[in-house]
């Protein structure tokens, strides 16, 4: 995929962080939209399909929390990349961000082309997870990789884009332990900074979702998919 086809919509009530971030991701040939809150950002993220949100926490209207539970219940936009780009940098705010379906947290102030770097680095991600793989089959449940859904005892379940990579990963491999390191570089990628606690949220809403039984903790090392 070309830049100048790929599209970010930047979500901040400060005009100065839009008109900078826009600029500097601009230069790079993204097509760039922008909204000032979360309200404003679902409606231009459903009418423009975005390929990443960037997206402040904190704003009137609807919060950015608020804002990422909306969109990943959005079917059209399952695929889309969310991460918040805020000042808030503490333990308990990123695992509430991933709790709300975030594939990332950048914090606030970061340098231009530091962002620019993490941005291509989660856009890079994306494509390598489009591109099409073998459908998965395994007891109750079939994953149709090309369609990013899942059928579980014929019931369709709807996940955001890192749980359903996570959920893919695992499911591949029935009884093989999966390292921590590895999870996060096949999921999230080397050059994604991400919350040491990732893996363990994006885990516990798959047993939500899915069902307990089906993931298993291996203590210190990693998880496991079983039937």
């Amino acid at each position: 995929m070309k830049k100048k086809e790929i599209k970010i919509l930047l979500v901040d009530d400060e005009p100065d962080i839009l008109e900078i971030v826009g600029f500097n991701l601009s230069q790079e040939g993204y097509k760039i939209y922008t909204a000032s809150n979360g309200r404003e950002a679902i409606a231009v993220a459903k009418k423009e399909k975005p390929h990443l949100i960037i997206l402040d926490v904190m704003m009137s209207e609807m919060d950015g929390m608020e804002a990422c539970e909306i969109i990943r219940k959005t079917p059209e936009l399952s695929q889309t990349i969310v991460t918040f780009l805020t000042a808030r940098n503490e333990d308990y705010s990123q695992v509430a961000g991933f709790d709300a379906g975030a594939d990332d947290y950048i914090a606030k102030p970061i340098k231009p082309k530091l962002l620019v770097s993490k941005v291509k680095a989660l856009l890079r991600r994306f494509q390598e997870s489009v591109v099409v793989s073998e459908n998965i089959s395994v007891g109750p449940i079939e994953i149709n990789r090309e369609e990013y859904k899942i059928m579980v005892s014929g019931k369709e379940i709807i996940l955001p884009r890192k749980e359903f990579e996570l959920f893919y990963l695992l499911a591949s491999k029935p009884g093989k332990v999966f390292k921590r390191d590895e999870i996060l570089d096949k999921v999230w990628g080397n050059e994604v900074i991400v919350g040491g606690r990732t893996i363990d949220v994006h885990i516990r809403k798959l047993r939500e979702k899915i069902g307990e039984d089906f993931f298993k903790t291996i203590k210190g090392v990693g998880y496991k998919f079983e039937l």
